[in-house]
């Protein structure tokens, strides 16, 4: 059975298809319209406003070359430049140092010579002249120099242990169960052998420091070499006691 014609109309698709058109060039009116309204706006501001102002900024630079842009400005800012005075020093007093007692000393300001100076000094003549009457004799004796503990020696190759004396623990220390260790301080003499000897940290016990010092003579070093010649010099070991 048909229904009526009054009650059915077109709707979905075929109304969409109907009405497309008329929506699209509705649509493309209202967007010219509004960007022709906007160039028309924009255009009349343009005439209708006043005389633009003309600012005299000089007589115009001509730039030919490269070389006529000049350096590029520096970006970091520079602090300003403060003038200091610079202080009045008297010229210094050139000469050799003369050993003095004491209580002659005079405060002044000596500067010592420079090395290219003394360079300068001519050594005398140590030769052999028969003229002279007599002959000169250099006699510098070459000892056996030994250092104090506190003396500084320049040394290019310490000391080196060759042969280590093992120290018997002591019997009381052992007996306690007491352990500790003990720097020795040695003086190594030009043939490596140890010419004096002290505790220098003590490991708090007396008989674990004596028995370390009496033994440290019986060990053996490779001596110690400065400009190619063996020198005696201090050295520090430690001597470890351990049930």
């Amino acid at each position: 059975m048909a229904l009526p014609n009054a009650l059915y109309s077109p709707y979905g698709a075929f109304e969409l298809k109907r009405k497309y058109q008329f929506n699209f060039l509705m649509g493309t009116v209202i967007t010219a319209s509004f960007v022709a309204l906007i160039l028309i706006t924009a255009w009349i501001i343009a005439n209708i406003g006043g005389e633009e102002e003309i600012l005299d900024l000089g007589p115009s630079v001509v730039i030919k070359t490269v070389a006529d842009l000049g350096p590029p400005p520096s970006i970091a800012k520079k602090p300003p430049q403060v003038k200091v005075d610079q202080p009045q020093v008297a010229a210094p007093k050139v000469g050799i140092p003369t050993p003095v007692a004491d209580d002659e000393v005079i405060d002044e300001d000596v500067v010592l010579a420079t090395r290219d100076e003394l360079a300068e000094i001519v050594a005398p003549d140590i030769t052999t002249s028969s003229e002279g009457g007599g002959d000169i004799v250099v006699d510098i004796q070459d000892d056996d120099y030994l250092p104090s503990p506190t003396e500084f020696v320049p040394v290019e190759i310490y000391p080196e242990m060759i042969h280590y004396e093992t120290p018997p623990y002591p019997r009381l220390a052992q007996q306690a169960g007491i352990e500790g260790v003990v720097h020795v301080k040695a003086l190594v003499d030009k043939t490596g052998n140890v010419r004096d000897a002290m505790v220098a940290i003590s490991s708090g016990t007396a008989a674990l420091d004596e028995a370390a010092v009496e033994y440290a003579y019986k060990n053996k070093f490779k001596p110690g070499i400065q400009n190619g010649r063996p020198i005696a010099v201090w050295v520090t070991y430690k001597v470890n006691f351990e049930l």
